[in-house]
């Protein structure tokens, strides 16, 4: 079992310092509109046009996010874009989220400027939120000054020069950087390791991983550790990623961790009632397989698909259930701007919509309702997790897997803690019961301090119809 491997000793402490981390994902345009002078051609009914959101209104949201209980912050990337658009999909589409860089060296005027930046930083890091930055090394924009001025466009494939394999493809046709030249890979990271030394950045999330070759993401590495001589966490997105998936990384050391594409499917699927509980024990159990010292970021939302509220069809108590279950499951949990108020997205582009601000007056979502409910539960069981480490990095054992309901226990392997955690997906009141098990003197469930009683049989659990319930379990003396 990849579990059990020993790690390769190269400085993973950056890895191990995040399995506590819980991730906020932030799309800077759709979030906070805090300074309106940067604002460039805004578009508020343009789905594709930019509306305004900036570094500014992002730190005058800092109170909102400690509220909630979140502790990192990952922001889209920053570096001038290009100024155009394309039509190509039916309506103007601009580079409001930040993927199709015109020049790396620069922060886009539209998202503030490098005073804005330095201030989220540091007021996060009082706060004690890390920020990770996404970077971009694969491509460019379409239409970049990279492939017009005469310097730098050999350094790109586009048109017929693309290729059909991830390494030589043109992603959706953008102009596709040749990054095993040794050139091009030295001014692609000298670019970014500048955002890296000129700020007190955490991290970055790294955009596009397969589409760039091996060599170039141990020499990212390598350079980023002896240039910044401190812990710098990287997060990749391999599409498609799981443990497995990612694992090639992870053996090079070339990441910290990687996005878990296979989470929302499994669990939408789970409090769905598709497929048999026992085979959603598995499937969590076998997570946790994954190369000792590394992680995997796992999401019920996203800017590339359609959020687990818009596949639930705005089903509240099963969405409670995805979000119960990511939030008591190993691995960093990630949360996409708005799940936490029901923010209901859908398919792209509409999985980008305005942050929802309620009656606030924040732009560019102020008349978007809030659901303050759903607040309360994700900073109820966020909270809930952070109290007890079994939740973030405890083992996996089964408990029961009788129908509808799952009860699966982790346990702490420092403390020796032990947290046994209850789904049922049904649409009735059920109650499953658990053998006794040793060491175990009684259960109090850690969000209302009930305590189910041991009966001759074992531990009578009852569950309210599609609810999720964790039991901090007593020592006997």
């Amino acid at each position: 079992m990849l579990g059990l491997m020993a790690g390769l000793g190269f400085g993973q402490t950056s890895s191990q310092d995040w399995a506590d981390e819980v991730l906020y994902f932030v799309i800077v345009d759709r979030f906070a509109d805090g300074d309106l002078s940067n604002n460039i051609k805004v578009d508020l009914d343009g789905k594709g046009a930019f509306h305004g959101g900036d570094l500014r209104g992002l730190t005058q949201k800092l109170p909102y996010l400690s509220e909630l209980g979140i502790t990192a912050l990952w922001i889209t990337p920053l570096v001038k874009n290009i100024d155009d658009y394309t039509d190509a999909i039916g309506f103007p589409d601009w580079a409001y989220h930040g993927y199709w860089a015109d020049d790396f060296t620069r922060l886009d005027p539209r998202f503030g400027t490098e005073s804005d930046l330095r201030e989220l930083i540091e007021k996060a890091h009082q706060r004690g939120i890390k920020v990770l930055l996404d970077v971009v090394y694969n491509h460019a924009g379409y239409g970049s000054h990279y492939i017009q001025d005469p310097a730098t466009k050999a350094w790109l494939r586009y048109g017929s020069a693309c290729g059909e394999d991830d390494l030589t493809s043109c992603i959706a046709g953008l102009p596709d950087f040749r990054t095993e030249d040794a050139q091009v890979r030295d001014y692609l990271i000298n670019a970014q390791l500048h955002w890296a030394k000129s700020f007190d950045l955490d991290g970055f999330r790294l955009d596009t991983v397969k589409h760039v070759d091996h060599p170039f993401w141990s020499e990212n590495r390598k350079r980023l550790r002896e240039e910044l001589q401190r812990p710098f966490f990287l997060v990749g997105e391999v599409w498609g990623g799981s443990y497995q998936v990612c694992d090639p990384w992870f053996e090079r050391d070339e990441m910290d961790a990687g996005f878990d594409f296979t989470f929302a499917g499994n669990v939408i699927s789970f409090v769905q009632g598709r497929g048999r509980t026992i085979a959603f024990s598995r499937y969590l159990q076998k997570r946790h397989q994954i190369r000792a010292g590394y992680q995997m970021a796992h999401y019920l939302s996203s800017h590339d698909v359609p959020g687990a509220f818009y596949q639930l069809k705005g089903d509240k108590k099963r969405f409670q259930m995805c979000v119960a279950l990511q939030l008591s499951t190993l691995g960093i949990p990630v949360i996409y701007y708005g799940e936490e108020v029901a923010r209901i997205g859908g398919d792209w582009p509409d999985n980008r919509s305005d942050m929802p601000w309620g009656d606030n007056q924040t732009l560019p979502g102020k008349a978007l309702p809030q659901d303050t409910d759903m607040f309360d539960f994700y900073r109820h069981w966020i909270a809930l997790r952070k109290a007890h480490p079994a939740l973030m990095v405890g083992t996996y054992r089964e408990l029961s897997t009788d129908g509808d309901v799952l009860v699966f226990e982790r346990q702490d392997p420092e403390s020796g803690e032990r947290v046994w955690v209850a789904a049922n997906r049904s649409g009735l009141e059920t109650t499953v019961m658990v053998p006794a098990q040793d060491g175990i003197s009684a259960l109090e469930d850690g969000l209302n301090g009930d305590r189910p009683s041991l009966t001759e049989t074992g531990w009578s659990l009852t569950l309210a119809p599609l609810q999720v319930r964790v039991f901090v379990t007593e020592r006997k003396p």
